[in-house]
């Protein structure tokens, strides 16, 4: 433990409990406790890392999490706060001890303390002798400290009296691994890896630092898996389940067969002990590979069955899944049971959503917050478009990669400036990641790392040799090139170009390329000196689920696949980047970064989805049926309920929004939208509704108790995209037609316009037209998506429109407080509070000039328009019959080309094609 980190535990230690304190207050107690390093064994550290630790500390006192959602079963019968008299928590209080110590905030301990309250008393109780089969789900965000959250349940769950706990970690050796180490830091406290022979480690680690006593049995290592041989040699440590026993095995077939017979071995000779102690299983990433998709992918359902069998051999069993991205677990049938397997694992009994802590760096704070409306420059993503002819997005297994994409190698010189800036603010002792993934064959991954070595190299050469030679170490053109990205990235940091140059070579001399993959992994943060590790990883599959890369600060990110869940778990780069996520840069193609944008819009609605239905105290059931529901799904449904050719689906439009983020981009079809626009406002004017009658409102004008006729006719004129997929006309006027007669029978329209301009008055109406790019490469696929890297037509904001202001401030101030944000905090409020309220429906409509996306000279395209084009959304207030479906017909063919195949990698063993 370095000088710092071991300041930081002792001050967290002294300020454990007490009341918060005043910047001064606590700049006196790092000082003072600073002061008496050198009587613990300790160098004190300098007063500028005296100033950075005091900052941490401002930052981590302020942050806060939510307490999430839960929604719950019926048949729910309380049974913790009457037990907890007869508890001993003494594996949740070394754990939570053991979290404050290594710096995690007091209220997010606190806040934790109580989540998993939530979810331990809504599994079965462990002391009652009557079977139970609970199953649960928890639904976190990608990298946001799940791990850490079901080390706090099994510690406990074992303090209630669960005493087999089984984790099935992912389905890599490296991330089981690393779930191994992290079990044995925050639940076993020693140290699995150096086990003997007899199945005993003297090495204490984590929670075990602070009391060794207890120590719960491990029948895996962070060397080895589950292993029958192993297992029966070690069984003789177990002593009547006086102390937990605990496995964390790999999401795997064999091992899971081999867990499963050897149970079954155990208890066919007599011995029922073990299957008749109540049992944990904790399924992490739980939306791969345990969904039974059903229709050839044998191992996944074999997987699937595993699960299912290994939880049948238990009297009293709990199943918890942990993911980021459920959308795959809501769409098991919760009424599917096998003669064979038993139930499936939908979450039947109980879902808990957790809110990110403050300080969480997220798909909202990279997708939604970090890309401003106007088509600026993003603040952390940046765009690879220069690849095709080197590194095409489909590339053969035996490609040539003779050259690197320039964006690839500005990618690693901005990772060595970052890393060079992060030494500078004091954090020299910190690890520090860059992630390249960008092929799913090994053998282009380990061509990607020598020629990403070779680049380095010939940086590190140019430092060493040129680097001190002051300013004109900048005539070397590799320091050159240092320096421009510099300039274009980094030069608001709080240090100039002299002092990030003279810093640099003794920031990255260390810095590393390495492989994780199925065929070799050589990612490793043990340091055994006080520099922090700096490492670029190079990888594919491996990198995508579950694996933490400590530090990590840039990311260059070349995939093709679309599906929600993929994408997600391939967002390595979310997580906690404290005092440094202002050099956080992640390089991806256009379109994947407007995935990602709506990918983060569905995952809030996700969450609000949840918190509204722990209000109206909905079951599981009733929220995995709205969530499979909404339209966002449709996105997703491809890969887990269709087959092929066309398919139809039920959607509810209850509560929803949709738009025309992909417009049709033929001319004519482009005329007949404008003329149905011009009949729509025509038709308004002889309604009485002129522009000089409208209410001007923030964006354009807004027409109140509008008939819904005017609506139906605007919308069986409109030419739609076959790829936009939620704006199919014919379900939209079914839903509408059934409710025209009372809650859809005036609507609220918005003209948008802008303040200034020139003027179009071709539709009727004085429009100063929006400006949006499309994605560079529609046009050549027949249609238009709008609203460049978000995918959106619509402002933030738009939905409050035509609600009356207390309504909306009540609801604003009900998400602040279901997401425990200060009255003060500026907030992104998600668009579903507003339809909660609105009294009609409102449909905005849009006069949009196209602007192409730089670099991409498509203007002169034959399907470019010359004109602005018409655009609309529409909000649906929540229906009194929300249970009512119209049918979406997803053509499959059109999915694949929109979202490509789904990739090998989802639910494969062998992941990593060599």
């Amino acid at each position: 433990m370095s000088s710092y980190e071991f300041l930081d535990a002792q001050v967290s230690q002294a300020i454990v409990g007490s009341d918060k304190k005043t910047a001064d207050e606590l700049r006196a107690l790092i000082k003072t406790l600073n002061s008496v390093m050198p009587a613990m064994g300790y160098e004190p550290v300098s007063p500028d890392q005296e100033e950075f630790l005091a900052r941490e500390f401002e930052v981590r006192n302020g942050i806060s999490m939510g307490l999430g959602a839960v929604v719950t079963s019926d048949d729910f019968e309380p049974w913790l706060d009457e037990a907890k008299q007869n508890i001993d928590p003494f594996y949740w209080k070394r754990y939570r001890e053991h979290l404050i110590r290594t710096g995690l905030p007091k209220d997010v301990v606190i806040k934790l303390d109580d989540i998993t309250d939530k979810t331990l008393g809504r599994m079965g109780n462990p002391r009652q002798d009557r079977p139970f089969d609970s199953k649960g789900m928890v639904v976190g965000h990608v990298q946001s400290g799940k791990t850490a959250n079901y080390t706090g349940l099994i510690c406990k769950a074992a303090d209630a009296g669960y005493r087999l706990i089984i984790v099935i970690a992912g389905i890599h050796n490296n991330l089981r691994n690393q779930t191994q180490q992290r079990i044995d830091e925050g639940f076993i406290g020693r140290d699995t890896g150096r086990m003997s022979r007899a199945g005993r480690s003297n090495r204490r680690v984590g929670v075990g630092l602070s009391d060794d006593r207890n120590v719960p049995v491990s029948l895996t290592t962070t060397i080895d898996d589950f292993k029958k041989a192993v297992a029966t040699t070690n069984k003789s440590q177990i002593d009547s389940y006086k102390v937990p026993v605990v496995l964390v095995i790999k999401k795997n077939y064999s091992t899971l067969g081999n867990l499963i017979d050897w149970l079954k071995e155990n208890s066919s000779h007599g011995d029922e002990e073990m299957i008749s102690q109540p049992m944990l299983l904790i399924d992490d990433e739980a939306d791969n590979a345990s969904i039974n998709t059903k229709y050839g992918k044998e191992e996944v359902t074999r997987i699937n069955g595993q699960i299912r069998e290994l939880l049948g051999l238990f009297h009293r069993s709990c199943y918890v899944g942990y993911t980021a991205t459920p959308f795959a677990n809501i769409f098991i049938d919760p009424d599917q049971e096998d003669d064979m397997w038993g139930e499936d694992l939908f979450p039947r009994d109980f879902i808990i959503g957790l809110d990110a802590p403050s300080n969480y760096f997220g798909g909202k704070r990279v997708f939604i917050e970090g890309i401003p409306d106007d088509d600026s420059e993003p603040e952390f993503i940046r765009y690879i478009d220069d690849n095709e002819d080197i590194l095409p997005l489909k590339h053969k297994i035996d490609h040539e990669l003779n050259e690197l994409p320039t964006s690839l190698t500005d990618a690693l010189r901005v990772f060595l400036v970052a890393r060079t800036i992060r030494n500078l603010r004091g954090q020299a002792d910190k690890h520090a990641s860059m992630l390249v993934n960008a092929s799913r064959f090994t053998r282009m991954q380990s061509i990607l790392r020598t020629r990403l070595h070779e680049v380095l190299d010939d940086i590190k050469s140019a430092l060493r040799v040129n680097g001190a030679k002051g300013a004109a170490a900048d005539l070397d053109p590799e320091i050159a090139e240092l320096k421009r990205v510099w300039d274009d990235e980094f030069s608001a940091s709080e240090f100039d170009w002299p002092e990030v140059r003279a810093a640099l070579y003794n920031a990255v001399a260390s810095a590393k390329v390495v492989e994780v993959n199925s065929a070799r992994n050589d990612l490793d943060y043990s340091s055994s000196g006080k520099q922090g590790v700096t490492v670029i990883a190079v990888g594919g599959f491996s990198l995508s689920r579950g694996l933490t890369l400590e530090g990590l600060t840039t990311t260059w990110f070349l995939r093709n696949t679309m599906m929600y869940d993929t994408l997600m778990q391939m967002g390595r780069w979310f997580g906690y980047r404290m005092g440094y996520d202002d050099l956080c840069r992640i390089w991806m193609p256009r379109e994947a970064v407007s995935w990602y944008a709506h990918i983060a819009d569905a995952t809030e609605e996700l969450h609000q989805e949840l918190r509204l239905m722990e209000s109206a105290k909905a079951t599981p059931k009733q929220f995995g049926l709205a969530v499979k529901s909404h339209p966002s799904t449709l996105m997703v449904t491809a890969r887990n309920k269709l087959g092929s050719g066309k398919k139809t689906v039920a959607v509810g439009l209850s509560s929803s929004f949709v738009e025309t983020a992909r417009l049709v981009s033929n001319g004519e079809n482009i005329q007949k939208n404008r003329s149905a626009a011009r009949a729509f406002i025509s038709r308004l004017r002889e309604k009485g509704y002129s522009p000089e009658k409208a209410e001007t409102v923030t964006g354009g004008y807004l027409l109140k108790t509008v008939p819904v006729e005017l609506i139906d006719d605007f919308l069986l004129a409109w030419v739609n995209a076959d790829e936009s997929i939620p704006t199919q006309i014919d379900p939209l006027r079914e839903y509408i037609r059934k409710r025209k007669g009372d809650e859809l029978a005036e609507w609220d329209v918005h003209i948008a316009t802008l303040k200034t301009g020139d003027l179009d008055t071709s539709l009727g109406w004085p429009i100063v037209p929006i400006t949006r790019k499309i994605g560079a490469f529609d046009l050549e696929r027949g249609f238009m998506s709008i609203g460049g890297s978000k995918m959106r037509v619509s402002s933030r904001g738009v939905e409050r429109l035509g609600i009356p202001e207390e309504l909306a401030l009540e609801a604003e101030a009900a998400d602040r407080e279901a997401r425990s944000l200060p009255a003060d905090t500026k907030a992104n409020h998600p668009g579903k509070i507003y339809r909660e309220v609105r009294e009609r429906p409102l449909i905005a409509l849009y006069l949009v000039e196209i602007k192409e996306p730089e670099n991409k000279h498509i203007a002169d395209h034959k399907d470019f328009p010359d004109k602005p084009v018409i655009a609309w959304a529409i909000s649906f207030p929540r229906s009194a019959s929300a249970d009512e479906k119209v049918e979406y017909i997803i053509n499959t063919t059109k999915q694949r080309e929109l979202f490509g195949d789904p990739d090998i990698d989802e639910d494969e063993e062998n992941v990593d094609e060599q």
